[in-house]
């Protein structure tokens, strides 16, 4: 389908070093887009030389840094035509697990996941729609989560909480841009391996649980994100902004802990 090319776009990934971030830059890239990866890592510019892509090292809870990213692409590359903002973190325990509980977790780490994930956000948010305004096109896509449509006890409070607020960004946004010809939407995946949680194994009996929890029963592959991403970015998606798409191998039709699971007295 033509109106599913990209080949002419200028795309922007953060996060792109790894995981989610880098299947879509990969995806674009194959699809002929000129593809810039960002990422807080130096492992960005591996990343982007297997892609023959261009990498930014760039610190999204800093704003300066993301206007400069931003005024950069556009200096470089002439204008700005989709914007995939996936930088994220988690890496907290969830109430399942010690030091997760709400009056165990420490205020830092609430607020290390929140800078990134809210703030890191809204800074990539604000930029890219600054630029896409006075163009009159674009398309922003956003990683949520479905930690951000129900509670996920699996999941840790600072998450659930920024990927909850993720989505009325998006909406609120989408409402403000639609008349200046840009589209916000957002990619709501389900548990996808990925290095978000940290590098360290997951234990058998935390991975065999997730499992259970989706009716696929098996985990989301980062390829499994990227063909609905690619849609959001192109024009076969045309009418569509405001919009959250769940990609979770079924998982959000169940519930996802039994009341026995939950933590309580002994």
């Amino acid at each position: 389908m033509d109106t599913l090319r990209i080949d002419r776009r200028v795309v922007l990934v953060t996060g792109a070093a790894s995981g989610i971030g880098w299947e879509i830059a990969r995806t674009c890239a194959a699809e002929g887009a000129t593809v810039h990866l960002a990422d807080i890592s130096d492992a960005v510019h591996d990343a982007a030389r297997q892609l023959t892509a261009i990498a930014h090292v760039c610190d999204v809870t800093d704003p300066d840094a993301v206007r400069a990213l931003v005024d950069g692409i556009v200096e470089s590359s002439g204008r700005l035509d989709v914007a995939f903002l996936n930088a994220g973190i988690n890496g907290v325990p969830s109430p399942l697990q010690p030091g997760g509980a709400i009056d165990e977790l420490s205020f830092a780490a609430w607020q290390r996941v929140l800078s990134v994930n809210l703030d890191g956000l809204f800074h990539c948010l604000q930029q890219t729609a600054r630029v896409m305004k006075t163009q009159r096109a674009g398309s922003i896509v956003v990683t949520a989560s479905t930690a951000g449509l129900r509670a996920e006890p699996r999941v840790s409070y600072p998450y659930v909480a920024s990927k909850a607020a993720v989505v009325g960004l998006v909406r609120q946004a989408a409402l403000e841009l639609a008349r200046f010809g840009v589209r916000v939407n957002a990619l709501a995946p389900g548990p996808v391996v990925t290095n978000i949680g940290g590098t360290a194994p997951r234990s058998e009996s935390s991975t065999a649980a997730w499992e259970d929890s989706i009716p696929m029963r098996r985990w989301g592959r980062p390829s499994d994100i990227a063909g609905l991403a690619l849609l959001l970015a192109s024009d076969a998606s045309s009418w569509m902004t405001g919009s959250i798409h769940v990609a979770d191998g079924g998982a959000s039709a169940l519930t996802q802990v039994s009341s026995s699971e939950l933590p309580g007295p002994e």
